[in-house]
């Protein structure tokens, strides 16, 4: 297998966090929840966050999860109960019941639909209730500079050196001190091969070719991953802090705002089901949940570059089960679990031991695992300092027009 490297800023290149956006929603039976989202701005600006912003949204599939967001279970008291909060997308009932049977603890899953719910429960006191959280990079990042997270004792958790090499010394979290990498992906296109004359293969399709997909297309409700994208295609990194760099992109989606239908990042699942779209920036675990679906359509990671993220399992400093904690990292990462449940839910694993157990048809998935030469020019979406205030001025301006 190749080494999934991609590109990305360590810690050491800005002292300010990262601000990315993001996420996931498979669109089939099951109601997902939303992910992936955190901006630095003013109060206002991040209200409208919290209002607008749909990110990748995730599935609840077992019947103890909760899906109520704004009100999870009330602890329960004993060494017997683990209360996780999590995106459904990594719970089911299988794992759930697993646990229980080796463990004897039982698990109240709670799930949530944006990292910025999880924080902005866990500051609110919500942190006394959860031993486990599943933070996004960038938000392990934000809760270690908040000192949120409990340091790992990695001799507690197994599977540390099985790490593929690009998670090994994360720059969200060097040493992987306070999280363990579970899953991850990419962000791309999704399109109607029966709608679209030609193929898709990268992010320049989309304004050479916007006569032909006006008003079909829509792009992810999201700062980061717009400007992004239109920086990868005019060859800046997605993590820009030069001005001038940041106004080129603004400029090009400015060309292409007429064509687009709408900022969305669920949306547009049903609009491609019944084909009123062409073309759809999205989260790879939906592409790949609709491509599953409907094989008129492809998923693709532009070839000149997207985003990357991964998704981790932590511990909160104010964890009251930090024990069962323990036990639950062990059992989720030990790579016959971790197998089984990646392989039922399709996602892509940080662990080359657990890799070479997952079905042969999703390792050879390109969508899942994209070849090197594509993930050598992706990038993670890095602390852009405070330049984030341009990209949410331009964002404004874009979205408000």
């Amino acid at each position: 297998m190749p080494p999934y490297r991609f590109s990305g800023r360590s810690n050491s290149e800005s002292s300010l966090r990262r601000n990315p956006g993001g996420g996931r929603s498979p669109y089939s039976s099951a109601s997902r929840a939303s992910r992936r989202r955190f901006l630095q701005l003013s109060s206002a600006a991040f209200s409208g966050v919290l209002l607008s912003n749909c990110a990748r949204n995730i599935g609840t599939t077992g019947s103890s999860a909760a899906t109520d967001t704004s009100a999870a279970s009330p602890p329960s008291s004993g060494d017997n109960t683990l209360h996780v909060y999590t995106w459904s997308a990594y719970i089911d009932e299988d794992l759930l019941k697993g646990f229980e049977q080796d463990t004897g603890i039982k698990v109240i899953a709670d799930v949530y639909d944006s990292n910025e719910t999880m924080l902005a429960r866990m500051q609110a006191g919500g942190g006394s209730q959860y031993s486990i959280v599943y933070p996004s990079d960038y938000m392990v990042e934000l809760m270690i500079e908040e000192e949120m997270l409990l340091e790992i004792d990695q001799d507690r958790v197994p599977g540390y050196a099985d790490l593929l090499e690009q998670w090994q010394d994360p720059p969200y979290d060097p040493g992987n001190r306070h999280s363990v990498p579970y899953t991850w992906g990419t962000t791309g296109l999704v399109y109607n091969k029966e709608l679209v004359k030609k193929p898709i293969t990268d992010w320049s399709d989309l304004w050479e070719r916007k006569s032909e997909l006006s008003r079909r297309m829509t792009l992810l409700n999201d700062v980061r991953e717009v400007m992004g994208m239109a920086l990868k295609m005019l060859g800046f990194s997605n993590s820009t802090q030069d001005p001038k760099e940041i106004e080129a992109a603004y400029k090009k989606l400015q060309e292409l705002k007429p064509a687009i239908n709408a900022f969305t990042t669920d949306g547009w699942r049903d609009q491609m089901a019944v084909g009123d779209l062409a073309v759809a920036h999205a989260y790879s675990v939906d592409g790949i949940d609709m491509v599953l679906e409907n094989p008129q359509l492809e998923y693709v990671v532009p070839s000149s570059g997207a985003t990357v993220w991964t998704d981790t399992i932590a511990i909160p400093k104010t964890a009251p089960n930090v024990d069962a904690a323990y036990k639950w990292i062990e059992y989720s990462v030990e790579p016959q679990t971790a197998a089984k449940n990646l392989g039922r839910l399709k996602l892509p694993t940080p662990n080359q031991k657990t890799l070479t157990l997952l079905p042969k048809e999703l390792v050879e998935n390109p969508d899942l695992f994209p070849p090197e030469e594509i993930l050598a020019k992706c990038e993670v979406l890095a602390n852009v300092g405070e330049a984030v205030d341009i990209y949410d001025r331009y964002w404004t301006q874009l979205t408000s027009a």
